[in-house]
Parts: C-alpha cells; structure tokens; sequence
C-alpha cells in the first residue's frame, strides 16, 4: 500500500505583527494574528477570514512549532475551519531573515505542516474524511501553504 498526494489548494495567510509572549520554560512564544489571504486550487478556492492566529513556540535550537487555527470561506459560502500544526527550522541566518521579513525562499529551509480541516456543509463533507498536509514558507507578511490531501 503506498500513499498518495492529491494537490487541494494553494493559500496565502495574511498576517500582521507578532505579539512577543517572550521566553518561557518551553522556549520563546509569539502569537501572530491571521487576518485574511485567499485560497486558490483544484477543490478549494475562497478567502480566509480574519479570524484567526498561529501560536509559535520557538526552542533554544531554533525549531519553531506552529499551531495556528484559522478559518477559510469558500466561493460558495461554507465556512471551513483550519487547525495546522507543525515545525519550521533554518539555519541561524537564514531564521534571522525570515524574523527580519526577507523573503527567503521556501527551498531554503525546513516548514511542513499537518492539517484538519472541519466543514458544516455538506458540499464540504470530504474534508472532514481526509488528511491534509503542507509544505511552504513565509512570503513578507505572508504565509504561503501548497496544501495536499493524503489519498
């Protein structure tokens, strides 16, 4: 049996400036707001909502853990709620560009995410029946997700 990947959507997650919690026991925390994007692809299309953040957790060697929960409404109307959680690692220089808003290009480092998706719209029952998971990077004030569901 082997695993196959099905391209859904690309996304563009507008963000805007971090709140700095600072260092805890765990590592340094932010929390960044997600206040709009768009969502364009094969099975999904529409603009995120802004209604959301992403809650990193940043360890002493530089591994960033993501858990942002957001939310995407389609052309049509439905309403899908986002819960991606991953990691994103560089090299020292390399995180020093991206916290300074370089673009960086995506090949340069390391950030997957895995992602649940939830639907109320029976159009959109297919989401809730599969896993999703992404590769991408910060783009400025950006992060752009090429999100494929695990087939």
């Amino acid at each position: 049996m082997s695993i196959e990947l099905e391209f859904v959507t690309e996304l563009v997650v507008e963000l805007t400036r971090p709140h700095e919690m600072g260092d805890a026991p765990e590592g340094t925390k932010r929390i960044i707001p997600i206040v709009g994007g768009s969502a364009s692809g094969p099975r999904l299309n529409g603009r995120i909502l802004n209604v959301g953040a992403d809650w990193q957790k940043v360890s002493a060697d530089g591994i960033a853990e993501l858990d942002a929960r957001y939310a995407l409404e389609t052309e049509d109307g439905a309403v899908i709620e986002i819960v991606s959680r991953g990691i994103r690692h560089a090299s020292a220089e390399i995180a020093a560009r991206i916290a300074a808003g370089e673009t960086v290009p995506p090949e340069d480092y390391y950030m997957r995410t895995a992602i649940r998706l939830s639907a109320g719209h029976p159009a959109y029952d297919w989401v809730n029946r599969s896993i999703f998971v992404a590769t991408g990077g910060k783009v400025g004030a950006t992060v752009r997700l090429s999100v494929y569901r695990v087939a």
